[in-house]
Parts: structure tokens; C-alpha cells; sequence
């Protein structure tokens, strides 16, 4: 392990701030999907359209809470507590991770996931999140590095935004559902019921139709929002990558990138759709960048 370079306090970087244009860009279809929801509640229940965005940024706000985060999107994600077998292998290197970074151990949640993929997250504000192939394939040194760069997305606040906009984008991506569903249920029904009548058939098609461009209106905004968010979590990773070099973690991390590499993961991504696809520069081009910040720290 290089060294330290002493405390890592948490601090806004160019990327968190990068990350809520996704999130603006969402917000105006995320405040129209309550409305759709709103419209026929209030029929129900007399209240203003104003309780329903102000209550749900309320219950967002709780997914910053730590034993939130682990109760909640730990199910979400699929994740689970460490095995004692896995206790003994993560815990020794989050105590010297800690150290080193000058942080609380308990600050941080750590659960893993059972993939056969080599991967690791940060989400929330303090849930961390490795895979089972990860801590079976990966050498202890190469693990803190991981660990290292997963703590630097949250020291620097790329989790916070991503957070948030994926909360908004619940209500979004469930009426774009219902959307397609009712499509499909109107199509059925003329199909059925009004096939003897033209009048009645055109009368389904053009509800069809409107279902069906509400719902890709939705499915829309979510999939710009996911693609300007992948192009900021690129520059996320790079973040991550230098503070966690900062940290005296550069050369453990270049090796676990190089296992992943030596695996067949973290290629070049083809196509201009696939770059908006993925969130994670080539593992090469990082490695790369570490070893230059390490031969030049200055960078």
C-alpha cells in the first residue's frame, strides 16, 4: 500500500455536482407523474397536489439515514449481510481502510451480493455493496483498493445525487408500467368486444394509442436521464479512482482492475449507444490513469 496522504473528509467534487443534471432534467417528469397520480386520488381524498412531491422528497430524505440505507436498499439491491467467513476477510481491511482515511469503522455498512460477477458499489450516503466473486477472487491488498475507491464515491458525494434521482425516478418508471399495461388491456378489449364495431374499434385504437405515447413519454425521460447519468458516473469513477489514490490505495486498485481485465471485464464499450449505456470507463484506460498518477501525483 502506498502512503496516506492523511484525513479524506467528505467534500463535493466536480462530479457530484455533475450529477444532478440528471436529476434536474427528471424532476419536471417526475412532478407529472404525480400529477397523474393526484388527479384521480383527489377524487378520494381532498388534499393539494403539493403534499404528494413535498412527502415523497420526506421519505426520500430517510434513505440518507444509515440504518435506512442498509434496511431498505440492501433488499433492493439483493445484498446481505457478510458471511462470518466474509467478516474475517472484509474486516481486517475496513479497520486499516478507516485508519487511513481517519474515519469511523461504523460509519460504513458493508453487504455483498451472491454474484459470479466481479463487481462493487456505493450507494446511499454510507452502504457499500461487493460481490461474493469479488472477495473470493480478489487478493486482500487488491480488495482495499476496491473498498478504497467504492468509500471515495461516497468522501465525495457521487452517491447523493444518484440516490435521489433514482428515488424520483420510482413514480416515473411506474406510470410508463401502467402505461403499457392499459395500452395492452384497451387493445385487448376492442379486439374482444368492439371488433364488430368500426366505430367502436377506432374509438380503442386511439386510447390505445395514447396510452402508449404517455408511456413512452416516461420511458423516455428515463432513459435520457439514465444516459447524461452514465456519461457523469464515468468522470465519478475517475474521481473515485484519483482520491482513492490520495488514500495510498492506487497500485491495489490497478491490480484489481487488472484482475477484473484478466477475466474479461471492463472493455471498451462499442458504438456510441453503449458508451450511454455504461456507467464505467475501460479498465484499461484506468489503470492507465492511475499508474500516471502515481508516477506524477501532481495530477
Amino acid at each position: 500500500m502506498d502512503s496516506a496522504n492523511g484525513r479524506e473528509r467528505r467534500r463535493v467534487d466536480r462530479s457530484a455536482v455533475a450529477a444532478l443534471f440528471p436529476v434536474i432534467a427528471l424532476i419536471p417528469f417526475w412532478l407529472l407523474a404525480l400529477a397523474v397520480v393526484w388527479l384521480p386520488l383527489r377524487l378520494v381524498v381532498d388534499i393539494p397536489y403539493w403534499v404528494l412531491p413535498v412527502g415523497w422528497l420526506i421519505a426520500g430524505l430517510a434513505l440518507f439515514v444509515p440504518s435506512v440505507q442498509a434496511l431498505v436498499l440492501s433488499p433492493v439491491f439483493g445484498a446481505r449481510k457478510p458471511t462470518p467467513d466474509e467478516l474475517a476477510i472484509i474486516t481486517p481491511i475496513w479497520r486499516e481502510l478507516a485508519v487511513s482515511a481517519n474515519l469511523p469503522q461504523y460509519r460504513y455498512t458493508i453487504r455483498v451480493i451472491d454474484s459470479d460477477e466481479l463487481n462493487a458499489f456505493a450507494c446511499g450516503g454510507n452502504l457499500l455493496i461487493v460481490t461474493s466473486f469479488a472477495l473470493d477472487e480478489l487478493t486482500s491488498r487488491q480488495l482495499s483498493g476496491v473498498l478504497a475507491h467504492e468509500l471515495s464515491h461516497h468522501l465525495g458525494l457521487h452517491t447523493a445525487a444518484l440516490t435521489i434521482g433514482h428515488w424520483l425516478s420510482l413514480p416515473v418508471l411506474a406510470l410508463a408500467r401502467i402505461g403499457f399495461y392499459l395500452q395492452n388491456v384497451a387493445r385487448a378489449a376492442t379486439d374482444s368486444f368492439a371488433s364488430h364495431s368500426a366505430a367502436l374499434t377506432a374509438v380503442g385504437q386511439v386510447a390505445a394509442a395514447v396510452l402508449n405515447g404517455v408511456a413512452w413519454v416516461f420511458l423516455a425521460a428515463l432513459h435520457a436521464s439514465d444516459a447524461l447519468s452514465n456519461v457523469v458516473a464515468q468522470s465519478s469513477e475517475y474521481e473515485a479512482d484519483r482520491r482513492a489514490v490520495r488514500m495510498g490505495y492506487g497500485r491495489a486498485l490497478a491490480d484489481a482492475l487488472r484482475t477484473v481485465i484478466r477475466l474479461g471485464g471492463g472493455d471498451r464499450a462499442i458504438g456510441w449507444r453503449a458508451r450511454l449505456g455504461t456507467s464505467h470507463p475501460p479498465a484499461r484506460t484506468r489503470v492507465a490513469r492511475i499508474e500516471a498518477m502515481l508516477r506524477h501525483p501532481s495530477l
